[in-house]
């Protein structure tokens, strides 16, 4: 028998994001770090919150995997302990903020933006793009969410697919530098390239420094939309949760550009949430592209057919999808310069 129950689970999910954000918000985590335990009582008092919220918080943090009970106390869960303790290396916690801070009210909006077809987390009047933002802080946030879904990312991308085979990565808006972290801590043989705005590139010289590949890791300032070319001396480039925030002439002209500056034989590896051809699911990679409209002005997200068939335009060759899970994207879709 069909019954609403599905509706309501879909009601109830931003209850989950509310209370893993609030959580962060408070440091609910960070304070139960390294196995410590509090009881209600103890949590209240810490939290400067009452009896009875605290209990809720507690309860339904721990419904969602986050805590787990320890005799009258509650503690973290292996998943919290790793991701949700500021000061982790792959501290989620930043995505966190920056959804709860910068996407979530805009959601509630929904209904403007398909009807406007414009983003509502910026305006396009005053801005040049969503990365075009007054407020640092802001753009701090963005680029620390962004370092910690792409760190996985890279890693299962890197199981998927064998990087191994190149010497010279170049990184297309590379960001904070995640990507290429990754690869060259697993890659003794590879360097690599970050190419992003200026402002960018001083987080990602930050984040190399930190990891010691300073002199594997270079960062080249630039606009990779604006520029008419793209360092070329590479033979792999990466596009990892670039092209969905384009529309298909921008994505073309730049799949364009990344076979004008590879060698015969070089290779592109787009890394994305995939849609699958009939444009049905799976549900991470639809949703990400109504995020798209709620955030860019012309971004989607693409199915493996769409971008097969752009880079077939191109004249790449031996085009193939890599599928895999992660949080950033199930598949790359691989192809190589002739």
């Amino acid at each position: 028998m069909i019954t609403p129950t599905p509706l309501m689970r879909l009601v109830a999910g931003v209850w989950g994001f509310k209370t893993l954000a609030v959580a962060v918000e408070l440091g609910l985590f960070t304070r139960l770090a390294n196995g410590r335990t509090l009881t209600v009582d103890e949590a209240a008092a810490e939290l400067g919150l009452a009896e009875r919220p605290t209990d809720l918080l507690l309860a339904a943090s721990a419904s969602l995997g986050l805590l787990e009970k320890a005799g009258d106390g509650y503690r973290n869960s292996d998943l919290a302990e790793q991701f949700l303790v500021e000061g982790r290396p792959y501290y989620f916690g930043a995505q966190v903020r920056y959804s709860d801070l910068r996407t979530y009210l805009p959601w509630h909006r929904i209904g403007e933006a398909l009807r406007s077809d414009r983003p509502l987390t910026w305006d396009p009047q005053t801005q040049q793009s969503m990365f075009d933002t007054a407020d640092p802080e802001m753009l701090a946030q963005f680029w620390d969410a962004m370092y910690s879904t792409s760190s996985f990312t890279a890693r299962a991308l890197a199981d998927a697919y064998d990087f191994g085979a190149h010497t010279r990565l170049l990184d297309v808006g590379g960001g904070a530098g995640a990507f290429p972290i990754e690869l060259c801590r697993r890659l003794p043989d590879l360097r690599a390239t970050i190419f992003d705005l200026p402002h960018v590139c001083v987080r990602a010289e930050e984040r190399i420094s930190a990891a010691g590949l300073a002199g594997r890791i270079v960062t080249v300032a630039g606009d990779f939309l604006a520029d008419p070319a793209l360092p070329d001396g590479h033979d792999v480039i990466l596009l990892s949760m670039i092209l969905h925030d384009w529309d298909v002439p921008t994505n073309r002209a730049l799949l364009a550009k990344c076979y004008a500056a590879l060698p015969p034989g070089g290779a592109v590896v787009v890394c994305e949430l995939l849609l699958n051809d009939e444009r049905t699911g799976p549900p991470e990679a639809a949703l990400m592209g109504m995020n798209m409209l709620v955030e860019t002005e012309g971004g989607k997200n693409y199915s493996g057919a769409e971008y097969t068939a752009w880079l077939a335009d191109a004249g790449f060759v031996d085009i193939r999808t890599v599928p895999f899970d992660a949080p950033g994207a199930n598949g790359a879709v691989v192809a190589r310069r002739a």
